[in-house]
């Protein structure tokens, strides 16, 4: 049996001893040798672990009094001998640096906590979050370490507002000041600002930085966006207001913000913005189409004059997936709120009042500014719209104050609505769609374009039935074997028409084992000419002219077509002829062509086949318009080829990838993203690598700006 005795005890003497009296004081000895007490009932053994347990006891005591000791020295790598050390942080909103004395165990929440008690300000902070200036990282993970964030005594960082002030141009070319959260990413905060401007869809939406003009100078292109920004406008807060509240936004029952009937939006700016900050200000520079004042407002834009220069713009969209601060975007930086997808979601005018012309202002602004090519036919009647658009939208203004709605039954609204958007309009032959598919014959003309050729059209008798065209020499060989079958599945089609020179071209780009395969066909009337596009179209998704959407399609080839023919009548175009700014209307390129008056008859004559058109219609019509463009829809970059050394131009459209040439802006070669077997990127090389069916080996590009490609803008590497 072992017996342990308190190292405080005293024990009795033995018949063989004396007995001796010990007085015993409690104090820190630093060596067993001097306790003057005497274990003779205990084992050696145990009188050595409690002599050891004394002396650590002693040391440790011993160690704590040395550190207090040299509290506040310094070592030579900058920490103290304590083991903390000096965090440097900037307050933004105080302008003032402070220091803390922390560890690396202490916590994001507990150096935010320790630097408000000591700033003793008596301030909202719960906006505020570290910023570190050096790794451009937002420290947002407040349980995590300063160790684990990698954080030592040479870092600084920033106790900032996350919501920050961003000057914000609409499509429109109207600025406003915004607060949006530097801290989110770009997509969720375009999500932010969509929902306060009631935009649906705010996926077809991105940021983008604005583009410098090259030839002016750097004053002086800081004064011009001085005068041309509106500073005094409307501050918008995401989230502020009770507009998230509001029943309307975003619901399947939300109030129509357009007049069922001629498609004017309702005069109750409540029914948009409710009690948003925004019905503070002028709700019309969203909804209402607001017309150019003066010519000098075009000539300030900036315009790309080539290929190469478009492809720069398109390097200033800024990346999904990284936030502002991380993106050197500063506060009340002026960035451009664009749609970046060209394609779109569908286009109800019930709920979209402000989508529709926010994207009819970007066709409008791209066809001005000359980012986009356009016949001079297409021209006028893109000037003729706007022309009717900038008149109904004054006259809506007016008129809506003072008319009440118009009675319209919600049932028979809502049923012919539904029909709209799931067979496309209405059918009057259902039945004949499902029993029999339609076919098309005819005499078109073929031509096939390769290098250095003098060879012409070629006509042929030439059947199109289901989804394949077959060309024969003559129509009584029709029955026999075809000189030439194009199947039209996953084709591209464009068109080029000139209603002046009566050409009435589809160009196709039929996909091969070794590439594209391009194919022009030339119609001789515009009948011949929808029918085939319509069809061409249809077959290039996998339908067939069976589907009840081929009948619209061709209405709506007729009527664009329509919009484009010249008919003059004097007696409507002379009282009328003042109204009319055609510099706030044409591109320069046809003010340099023609004179003031010239260009103004046409526009007028122009105008009198969309004279009869509601302002929603005109609106939708623009947008299709500026759809049906041979270039809509590609979207150019700079990227570099493997083993090459020169920056290349690319075009990356919703379906293909187009290696182009940069000077006259012809495919190259064509990629197909259905015939892609699998795609990679290494974000810290810059390279993405495509893999397709058909090529032996992978076409790499090196892409400096791989986040803002079309394809891939929201992509998150793991």
């Amino acid at each position: 049996m072992c017996v342990i005795v308190p190292i405080t005890a005293r024990t009795q003497p033995t018949h063989s001893q004396p007995a001796q009296t010990h007085t015993h004081t409690h104090s820190n000895t630093s060596s067993c040798e001097a306790l003057p007490l005497h274990f003779p009932a205990l084992p050696h053994g145990l009188q050595w672990l409690l002599c050891q347990t004394q002396r650590r006891r002693s040391e440790r005591e011993r160690g704590y009094k040395f550190l207090m000791a040299l509290d506040g020295i310094r070592m030579p790598d900058g920490c103290y001998a304590d083991g903390t050390w000096e965090l440097k942080m900037h307050v933004t909103d105080l302008n003032r640096d402070v220091s803390l004395r922390v560890t690396g165990e202490i916590h994001i929440g507990g150096v935010m906590l320790k630097l408000v008690e000591k700033l003793d300000v008596k301030k909202d902070w719960s906006d505020h979050a570290l910023w570190w200036e050096k790794k451009k990282t937002w420290l947002l993970k407040t349980h995590w370490t300063l160790d684990k964030y990698g954080i030592q005594a040479d870092a600084r960082l920033l106790f900032t507002p996350q919501q920050k002030l961003l000057r914000l141009q609409l499509p429109n070319m109207k600025h406003m000041r915004v607060k949006v959260n530097f801290s989110d990413r770009v997509f969720k905060a375009v999500s932010d600002i969509c929902k306060t401007f009631n935009i649906r869809h705010p996926e077809e939406l991105s940021l983008l930085c604005k583009p410098r003009d090259p030839k002016k100078k750097k004053k002086k292109l800081e004064e011009a966006e001085e005068e041309a920004l509106e500073l005094e406008g409307p501050l918008l807060t995401p989230g502020s207001g009770s507009i998230y509240s509001s029943p309307g936004l975003y619901s399947k029952t939300m109030t129509p913000t357009y007049d069922s009937r001629d498609g004017s939006p309702l005069s109750p700016t409540t029914a948009w913005f409710g009690d948003s900050p925004l019905s503070e200000g002028n709700p019309s520079i969203l909804a209402v189409s607001q017309p150019i004042t003066s010519p000098d407002i075009l000539v300030k834009m900036y315009k790309p004059q080539s290929l190469l220069d478009k492809a720069k713009i398109n390097q200033g969209w800024l990346d999904s997936s990284r936030s502002l601060m991380e993106q050197d975007v500063k506060e009340n930086e002026v960035l451009l709120l664009r749609f970046k997808y060209h394609s779109f979601f569908d286009l109800n005018p019930k709920y979209d009042a402000i989508r529709v012309n926010q994207l009819y202002e970007q066709a409008k602004w791209a066809i001005l500014l000359e980012e986009i090519e356009c016949t001079e036919e297409e021209m006028m009647m893109f000037a003729a719209l706007q022309y009717h658009i900038n008149k109904l939208s004054i006259m809506s203004s007016d008129n809506h104050m003072n008319n009440s709605e118009k009675e319209v039954d919600e049932v028979d609204a809502a049923l012919s609505d539904l029909e709209i958007t799931l067979e496309g309009g209405k059918t009057s032959n259902t039945l004949g769609d499902i029993t029999s598919i339609p076919e098309l014959a005819d005499y078109v003309k073929v031509f096939k374009p390769k290098k250095l050729t003098l060879k012409g059209y070629k006509q042929y008798w030439c059947t199109f039935k289901d989804i394949t065209i077959s060309c024969y020499k003559s129509r009584e060989e029709a029955h026999g074997t075809p000189a030439h079958q194009m199947n039209l599945r996953g084709c591209e089609v464009t068109p080029d028409v000139n209603i002046s020179a009566q050409k009435f071209n589809i160009k196709l780009l039929i996909p091969v084992a070794d590439g594209m395969n391009e194919i022009w066909l030339r119609c001789d009337a515009e009948k011949q000419y929808a029918q085939w596009m319509a069809a061409c179209r249809l077959a290039s998704k996998g339908k067939t002219m069976a589907d009840s959407s081929y009948n619209l399609e061709v209405q709506n080839i007729l009527s664009f077509l329509k919009m484009q023919h010249m008919n003059p009548d004097p007696q409507i175009i002379e009282p009328i002829t003042t109204d009319i700014n055609p510099e706030c209307l044409v591109s320069p390129r046809y003010l340099k062509k023609y004179k003031n008056k010239q260009i103004s008859a046409r526009i007028l004559e122009a105008h009198q086949n969309v004279a009869q058109m509601s302002l929603i219609e005109a609106k939708m019509r623009f947008i299709q318009a500026w759809q049906s463009l041979p270039e809509f829809g590609i979207t150019h970059f700079l990227a570099k080829f493997q083993g090459g050394k020169k920056d290349e131009l690319i075009g990356i459209t919703y379906n293909r990838l187009i290696r182009m040439d940069a000077s006259t802006g012809d495919a190259i070669k064509t990629w197909r993203f259905s015939n892609m077997k699998q795609w990679n990127v290494n974000w810290e090389i810059k390279m993405v690598r495509c893999f397709f069916f058909y090529v032996e080996t992978a076409d790499e590009l090196n892409e400096t700006q791989i986040h803002s490609l079309p394809a891939g803008g929201a992509y998150e590497p793991q």
